[in-house]
């Protein structure tokens, strides 16, 4: 099963833990396949700079080293424009051309939608309670 986890379940997970690390920590033992593009994978890490700028949380970088090296890298062939946050659609890219069943999203303006042409926008507790 291939999904695509949006970033404020990566923040979480690797500061804080809970159903977010979950996700992560199954995809680090393959029992699920995370995909990404380099602009994901750039918004990952630009937004924890700037939490740990902020001294929000304590970063557990084992972690989001193990993810980043998880990840199958993809690069999206076309740009859909649905979410009502336009810098949100680089993940439904991302899922769509990876083929992903799932987004694993705490973004309102992503799990509004529900889903996107069979894609399925869910939160980490709702992934982990269903497939983990």
């Amino acid at each position: 099963m291939r999904i695509v986890i949006d970033t404020n379940v990566v923040i979480s997970g690797t500061f804080f833990g809970g159903y977010p690390r979950r996700v992560i920590e199954a995809v680090v033992k393959s029992e699920v396949k995370a995909c990404a593009s380099v602009d994901i994978v750039q918004e990952y890490r630009e937004t924890i700079d700037e939490v740990i700028a902020k001294g929000q949380g304590k970063l557990d970088r084992k972690v989001l080293n193990l993810l980043i090296l998880a990840l199958e890298m993809v690069e999206p062939q076309t740009h859909i424009k649905v979410s009502r946050d336009g810098g949100d659609d680089m993940f439904i890219d991302c899922a769509k051309e990876a083929k992903a069943l799932f987004i694993v999203s705490g973004d309102k303006d992503l799990l509004v939608l529900g889903e996107y042409k069979g894609i399925e926008i869910i939160t980490a507790r709702e992934f982990c309670e269903r497939y983990l």
